[in-house]
């Protein structure tokens, strides 16, 4: 079941207020202005990871919370057969395999990612992340640019890079047929 745009502003709209945090401050931690931001509690626009992401973080719940309006309920081990991960489309036809999904209390947020070739995808115009924690990526398919802090690293199947997400950075696949990797981001403070 993948989860629905509408479903899930619902949900980033009722924590915020539960929590009692302003449209203001929401907007400050996802790095919007205000009007983008309502725009994306009333499911105007899809949400990105990193914006559920700091979301979830900043109202004290799962992030699987936000996305199925279920808490996960698994405390030792998940098992995630093939193809079966928890599915999230976001933006320029990402697509995201969250691999841990029921169990709870997790120190990672770990993924299968499915980049897309997108001709014009260059140094310039990729699209830039920050967040608390680490992050791990390890390509199993195609090839990618990975970019942080400004300095380029060309992946390719069997490579592997280890961060600070609290830079930015961000990826562009550089094979045509895209690239598959997994993603792995570990909770915690930037230094």
């Amino acid at each position: 079941m993948e989860p629905i745009i509408a479903e899930v502003a619902e949900r980033v709209k009722a924590m915020r207020e539960m929590c009692d945090i302003t449209v203001e401050e929401m907007a400050e931690i996802v790095g919007k202005t205000p009007e983008e931001y309502v725009r994306y509690e009333s499911g105007e626009l899809d949400f990105s990871f990193t914006f559920l992401y700091k979301v979830a973080q900043k109202c004290g719940i799962d992030m699987v919370e936000l996305l199925t309006g279920e808490n996960p309920h698994l405390s030792e081990c998940t098992f995630v057969k093939n193809g079966h991960g928890l599915p999230i489309k976001r933006h320029l036809g990402y697509d995201y395999y969250h691999l841990g999904y029921t169990l709870n209390k997790r120190l990672s947020e770990t993924f299968v990612v499915f980049a897309p070739y997108i001709e014009g995808d260059n140094d310039k115009t990729v699209h830039f992340n920050t967040h608390e924690g680490n992050e791990f990526d390890y390509v199993l398919e195609g090839s990618m640019r990975f970019i942080i802090d400004g300095h380029p690293y060309d992946l390719e199947p069997g490579d592997s890079v280890y961060y600070n997400s609290g830079l930015p950075h961000g990826i562009y696949a550089t094979s045509k047929n895209g690239c598959k990797f997994i993603a792995s981001v570990m909770k915690g403070e930037s230094k």
